[in-house]
């Protein structure tokens, strides 16, 4: 293993260190497809403990005519039989590494590991039957298939996903890209349960796909927490990422600031490595920035209020709006209430704060005992304030599926309407939105 090991960088590359370790008798194949400067095939055989490997340029062949070039490398350790990920940039063998094929082989007890030939039958995912290794000269080697029943029949173009994850090449790119470089993985951002840096990682890696259409081209702010102290957060608006693309905006008083957008997952997990674990959103695009696209209700009730009255009055608002033929959509808010979201494109947030401000005002003047458009503490006792602010100029809501930084560890989830009283405003958290994830997205059509 000492040449496998001395051309890697272990604090770098998360490939397994080389050991030569006891294993069974059980012989192994393995077939990884790497995207590195030259993309190539590397065909490993697990023969005395280590994975003989052959770097194979167009891959394996099933026509007999073919003689496949296979050039012999370093023998690897058999850790990296299930070995898939993200070599880094510098260092040897940079790429994507997906692991394309593996089983079991038989070879044939004439076989000559050193000198050739190696003769073998392989029972894969993707590669059958009889095959041969026969070396040219030094490192050079040809693989040839035999003929069998399984010559001929096959072309290896067709496998584009891992037999490991069953992911494509660019979702193991997202995937890997931070996990390699994210610092501090194991530091405790929720006590309760022990929700780690690295486990709000891993969420926003699997739920970016439901929350893509709503970063796409959006101007985002944060809720960062650098020291995993609850009381230690802060709200930023100026996030300073380069990873993420980048609008200037004028003020009311003609001073320019930048303020950023996600572009794709690679900056979403950028920001989440610079400790930001709540993300809010503009309700508007950002090559559209003075035309809103999104109205947005935030029923915030008062201290003690039971959860029966607040859901009442979102039941409310819903009717409203459906008089109005304006479709609605409604997300726990991860905190003491619910928000309601309606797609509706105007050509100015005056006019978009004026509907909001509008449906509000009829819902207070309806129920004056119920709810209030007044901002004030002191004036919302026993009553819901409906938050209609949220549709100025440079407002912003939280994000749907954004994490909420409380001690739940709640989320701020798209429900249906029909689960309003099932559902807690904070009763969706990192601990059980896999179950919510296995579902159908009842925000799928939000912009359509």
């Amino acid at each position: 293993m000492n040449e496998y090991n001395s051309k890697r960088n272990f604090s770098v590359t998360n490939e397994p260190v080389g050991k030569v370790n006891r294993v069974n008798n059980k012989r192994i194949f393995t077939v990884q497809h790497h995207y590195s400067r030259r993309e190539h095939y590397d065909f490993r055989l697990l023969y005395n403990k280590e994975l003989v490997s052959f770097a194979i340029p167009k891959g394996p062949s099933y026509d007999t005519k073919d003689k496949r070039l296979s050039v012999r490398v370093e023998n690897h350790p058999v850790s990296y039989a299930n070995f898939e990920g993200v070599i880094p940039k510098g260092e040897y063998g940079a790429g994507t590494v997906m692991l394309w094929d593996r089983g079991y082989y038989v070879y044939d007890k004439a076989s000559d590991f050193e000198k050739g030939p190696i003769k073998f039958t392989l029972f894969g995912e993707r590669l059958f039957g009889k095959w041969a290794l026969v070396r040219i000269k030094d490192d050079n080697w040809l693989m040839i298939k035999d003929k069998d029943e399984f010559a001929g029949k096959k072309s290896i173009k067709k496998f584009k996903t891992s037999v490991l994850s069953g992911k494509t090449k660019k979702e193991i790119e997202s995937d890997n890209y931070l996990g390699i470089s994210l610092t501090h993985g194991d530091k405790v951002i929720f006590k309760k349960g022990k929700v780690t840096k690295k486990d709000i990682f891993d969420y926003y890696s699997k739920v970016y796909k439901r929350m893509k259409k709503f970063f796409d081209n959006r101007l985002i702010s944060t809720v960062r927490c650098p020291s995993g102290n609850m009381n230690e957060k802060f709200f930023m608006k100026h996030l300073d990422n380069s990873r993420l693309g980048v609008k200037r905006i004028k003020d009311a008083y003609n001073v320019s600031s930048k303020y950023y957008f996600v572009k794709n997952l690679e900056g979403l997990l950028s920001e989440v490595q610079m400790n930001s674990y709540e993300f809010h959103m503009w309700g508007c695009k950002v090559n559209d920035i003075n035309k809103p696209d999104i109205l947005v209700f935030d029923f915030d009730p008062d201290v003690g209020l039971s959860l029966k009255k607040v859901r009442d009055g979102v039941k409310d608002l819903k009717r409203i709006l459906d008089g109005l033929g304006l479709k609605s959509y409604v997300k726990t808010s991860g905190g003491k209430g619910y928000h309601v979201l309606v797609p509706l494109k105007t050509n100015s947030w005056r006019k978009t704060e004026k509907i909001a401000f509008d449906v509000a005002s009829l819902m207070e003047g309806k129920y004056p005992d119920r709810y209030t458009t007044n901002i004030r503490k002191n004036k919302r006792e026993k009553k819901i304030f409906i938050d209609y602010l949220r549709n100025k100029k440079g407002s912003t809501c939280v994000m749907p599926y954004s994490v909420r930084l409380n001690e739940k560890a709640s989320i701020s989830c798209p429900i249906k309407w029909s689960e309003i009283d099932t559902i807690k405003p904070s009763g969706i958290t990192i601990f059980n939105i896999d179950e919510r994830l296995r579902l159908k997205d009842p925000w799928e059509s939000f912009f359509d």
